[in-house]
Formats: structure tokens, sequence, C-alpha cells
């Protein structure tokens, strides 16, 4: 039985909790939050024990896990707390504020023999899964043109922390990360970004194309302030078919595969399901097995970190308004 426990109970650390109380050979033993009361409703929600002191809650309860699930300017001093204590961790995207404070929390869970996972759970979505195998398909060693979108109401408007990019890193290192980290285990190495970012009181947005070495351009788009549900959607097109999903459509998944010969047809429209499985649940379950079993994860924590750096380098193209080649870290008229 694996003892697990949360730090951080607002709405992803509800999410970590709740799926912790539902799994099989899993004991959620303590949750815990600087704020009482919402220690303590997610407590009596799932009956863990609640505490407001990360020690305390280490010394009593002895977990093997944790997840920590508190604002991103806090995840560094917790995750060496943990690994401290040695607790495995898994951590909310992104690891940390920069890719200096990632390489710390990599190399101290290291030395100190603790395993580090990091929440990049878009690479747990069946839609984004399939849209690896499709890309593979239809662009190939060729290459293709990708672009996603992930917009939705500003998150400072509640957590005003989110508006301080000191302590949020603002919508790129917060919100586009989901997809820089997606295209980087989907299209391989990056050679380049150019960046554009908007900032104001009521919303950040920001653009990005990064150059693949395979050829591959993608463009993201992340959008804080959008005055709308949240969505997400991407689009991938390559010489042998394009790939659509879009979150607000009831199919999650629609694959148009280009007809062999010469067709006057075009494109043979193919509607995919998906199993509504919970990617949550997926992505703490797959953790909880590289941990049992001591294998590599799908998203590991190098990962984590070269997602970081990328969009650092999204962030200085876009305060210079020049591109960036990453390995160099030198920018080009």
């Amino acid at each position: 039985m694996v003892k697990a426990s949360v730090i951080g109970c607002g709405g992803m650390g509800t999410i970590h909790a709740e799926r912790y109380a539902s799994m099989p050979d899993v004991e959620l033993v303590g949750v815990c939050d600087v704020n009482e009361r919402s220690a303590s409703v997610l407590g009596k929600l799932t009956g863990a024990g609640f505490y407001t002191d990360v020690q305390q809650m280490f010394d009593s309860e002895k977990p093997d896990v944790v997840s920590i699930t508190v604002p991103t300017f806090l995840h560094l001093p917790i995750v060496k707390l943990a690994a401290d204590n040695g607790v495995h961790v898994i951590c909310e995207k992104p690891l940390a504020l920069s890719a200096v404070e990632a390489e710390e929390a990599i190399q101290y869970c290291e030395q100190r023999g603790v395993r580090l996972f990091v929440g990049h759970v878009v690479r747990f979505f069946p839609s984004y899964r399939q849209l690896t195998e499709s890309a593979t398909r239809f662009g190939g060693v060729r290459g293709g043109v990708y672009h996603a979108k992930r917009a939705g109401a500003h998150p400072g408007q509640v957590q005003p922390w989110f508006k301080d990019p000191n302590k949020s890193g603002g919508v790129i290192l917060d919100l586009m990360i989901h997809d820089i980290d997606y295209i980087l285990g989907a299209f391989g190495e990056v050679s380049e970004v150019y960046a554009f970012n908007h900032l104001s009181e009521e919303l950040d947005y920001a653009s990005a194309t990064f150059r693949f070495r395979n050829g591959t351009i993608a463009q993201l788009e992340a959008f804080w302030g959008y005055p709308g549900p949240f969505h997400t959607s991407f689009e991938y097109a390559g010489a042998d078919g394009i790939v659509r999903g879009d979150s607000s459509d009831a199919e999650s998944l629609r694959v148009l595969r280009s007809q062999s010969g010469n067709s006057a047809d075009g494109f043979v429209e193919t509607p995919q399901s998906v199993l509504l499985k919970d990617p949550y649940y997926e992505e703490i379950a797959h953790f909880l097995e590289c941990f049992a079993s001591g294998k590599e994860p799908i998203v590991s924590a190098l990962d984590a970190l070269e997602a970081i750096r990328w969009a650092e380098a999204a962030l200085e193209s876009a305060r210079t308004g020049l591109p960036v080649n990453h390995a160099r870290r030198e920018t080009r008229p």
C-alpha cells in the first residue's frame, strides 16, 4: 500500500487528492495547506488527515509520495523539503520558475535518492496521444505544420499571484508550457523560436513559432483573459493528411486522410472517438507505477526542464523581438 499526501489544497490539489483516494492500493494519508479551512475541507472530503504545516504532516503520516500543487514560486523549497524527508515527489507543472531552479530541484532529489515526477498532463490526454501517432504517419521525416491554441479566463482574477510574472511566469511559462512540452515530445529537436507577448492588467496573450530540425513548424497560442470558457484546439497538417482536435467539439479528434491516386474527392473525413478516461488519474497512476518499478516515466524531470528552457527562450524572444536559438542562446536578425 502506497501512502500518498498532497501539499496545496486548491483546485489542482483537490484533483490529486481525489484521484489518490479513488485508487486501489493507495492510501491518502494527509493533505496540507497554509489555509486551514482549505486543508480541513479537502481532508474531510477525502477522509485524510489535514495539516497547515508540511513538516508536521511528514512527521505524523510518513508518506511515500507527495503531490506538490502549490503556486509555482513555492515549488523549489517544498520539493527540497520533501526530498530531505525521503518523500518521492509528483510536482505540478511547471517544475520551477526558471531552468536554474529546475536543475537545482532535479539535482537535489537525485542526491537524496528520491524520484521526481512532473505533471505535464497533456501527454496523457488520449486525443494528443492519437495526434502524435497521426503526425508520425502524415508528416514522418518530412515534418509538417502544427498549430495549437489554449485560452480561458485570467486565473489572476481568482488568485492574484498569477498576475505577477515573478511568481507565475506568466501565460508562456504557466499555460503555453503545456503545448511546449507536448511538441518537444512529439516533434523532436527544436532549432529556433520566435515569440510575441501582449500583457495588460486584464489579459496575457502570447504567440510563439517553433522551428524543428525535422522541418516541422509549430505555432502556439496561449491566452489568459479570453471572454469565454476555457478551450483548447490543435491542427497538424502533413503531406498525407490533416489531424484536428477541439475541446469544444463533441468529437475529440478528426482525421482527414489524403486519398491515394489522383482522386478528385480530396480528403476523406474519418471521425474517431476516444475512451473517456481521466488523464489526471492516468498520469498519477503512471507515476506511482514508475515509483514502484523504477522504470522511467513518459515525461521525465529532464523533459520538464527542457520545456522550461524553451519557455525561457520564447520569453526572451518576446522581450527582444528577435528569434532565439536555444542551443546557443543567441539571437539572429
